[in-house]
């Protein structure tokens, strides 16, 4: 059942809690995606925009929770005044349990949480636990499936119309998931990583949606967000109630250096969980795409991370690649008979992944995705390709059903 939705009361630029769908149950809008201008308003309201019945009543319940929140804190009246409704949709309990709903629905959703949850920054409400609840999850979702989960969250690394902040922290933290076992860490260091991988960024939030889109130079504003970021996050963290001293030192230090050459302090550090902190935040910060440049190709990126910045293999490097791959799934290949394909599943080799071609030799778009065993020399990758190269739209749904 669906009920009308008034795009009026949505703002601009403001991710929706629900999604939008049309009558004929055609999704108009995903949850966490935005309005971006009046006409796109416009646009939307020719199609007649809908929400699910039992979404309608979350988005209300919500609403109303939110409202009486504020009014039993004595917040002012401007403020309540100005509550609009744009408010985190909290689950309820008619509503099916999350174990029900597949990695690509539940990432999406989790990604737009995430991302309502950094952009309030030292403004969240209930931040430790919300964080708790999303991270319990994610790592679920890690656990049970990291080839499925890799696939989506690397497919909306490259949508440029997602927020590139909660992207970037969950897919971090995913990465730094996969290795920690076998890097020797404690299961108690493994959860901290993971909480620490989430938050890194909060203290430049809206300047990393922003820089994955800008074309230009960093202004020097920018330049000294980005700089200041990780004492900034440790400082937001602290306010909100986070005082574990591990996870704080591992966000004020991920981008410190062992030769003390890094930011923003210039210390020396050479922690392991800070060293795989760091590698899985450069990693996915290289295969992003940006507007300045496309995604730098995976097998190059993981080539770097195995020798070092000294040139030698680094032990820690070679296990990050033995883990993730030259190829992750969600990312883009050519094949020896010159099919463009879907990266799927790892595979015991780092370099013969599981894939679905998508793309046919003579160029065109297949009808349906073909499973290919890159094993098989006939169809071993030959190169890598950025996600600016391939055209076709990938039904991830559809591919996850396949493997």
């Amino acid at each position: 059942m669906y009920k009308p939705l008034p795009l009026d009361a949505i703002a601009l630029n403001q991710p929706v809690p629900v999604n939008v769908w049309d009558p004929k149950g055609i999704l108009l809008l995903r949850k966490g995606e935005s309005i971006t201008s009046e006409q796109h308003r416009g646009h939307l309201m020719l199609h007649t925009p809908m929400v699910e019945d039992a979404d309608w009543q979350a988005w209300t319940y919500s609403y109303k929770a939110e409202l009486d929140r504020m009014v039993r804190s004595n917040e002012s009246l401007s403020r309540i005044a100005g509550l609009s409704h744009h408010v985190e949709v909290r689950e309820t309990r008619d509503r099916q349990p999350t174990e029900d709903v597949g990695p690509a629905t539940a990432w999406p959703d989790l990604h737009a949480s995430l991302s309502t949850l950094l952009h309030q920054g030292a403004e969240a409400s209930q931040f430790p636990e919300r964080l708790e609840r999303l991270l319990w999850r994610a790592r679920e979702l890690w656990r049970t499936g990291p080839d499925d989960s890799l696939l989506v969250l690397v497919q909306l690394l490259f949508d440029q119309r997602m927020a590139y902040s909660a992207t970037h922290a969950l897919l971090s933290a995913g990465l730094c998931d996969m290795v920690a076992p076998s890097a020797g860490l404690s299961v108690s260091e493994q959860s901290t990583l993971f909480r620490a991988a989430l938050t890194m960024n909060i203290g430049m939030t809206r300047v990393h949606d922003g820089l994955a889109r800008q074309a230009g130079e960093l202004t020097d504003a920018q330049r000294n967000t980005v700089r200041q970021h990780p004492i900034q996050g440790a400082r937001i963290l602290r306010q909100l109630g986070i005082d574990d001293p591990f996870w704080l030192s591992l966000v004020e230090e991920h981008h410190e250096q062992p030769d003390g050459s890094g930011y923003p302090n210039g210390v020396p550090v050479n922690r392991l969980a800070q060293r795989l902190l760091q590698m899985a935040d450069v990693y996915v910060a290289c295969i992003s795409p940006r507007q300045s440049r496309g995604g730098l190709l995976s097998q190059n990126v993981a080539r770097e991370l195995y020798l070092g910045a000294d040139q030698k293999p680094d032990p820690l490097g070679a296990l990050f690649v033995k883990s993730i791959g030259f190829y992750p799934p969600g990312s883009y290949v050519r094949l020896a008979n010159d099919e463009v394909a879907v990266v799927v599943k790892r595979s015991e080799r780092a370099n013969a992944p599981l894939v679905c071609s998508i793309v046919g030799r003579q160029g065109l778009p297949l009808g349906e995705p073909a499973l290919r065993d890159t094993a098989n020399p006939a169809f071993e990758v030959k190169a890598s390709l950025a996600p600016g190269e391939v055209r076709v739209v990938v039904n991830v749904t559809k591919l996850l059903s396949r493997t």
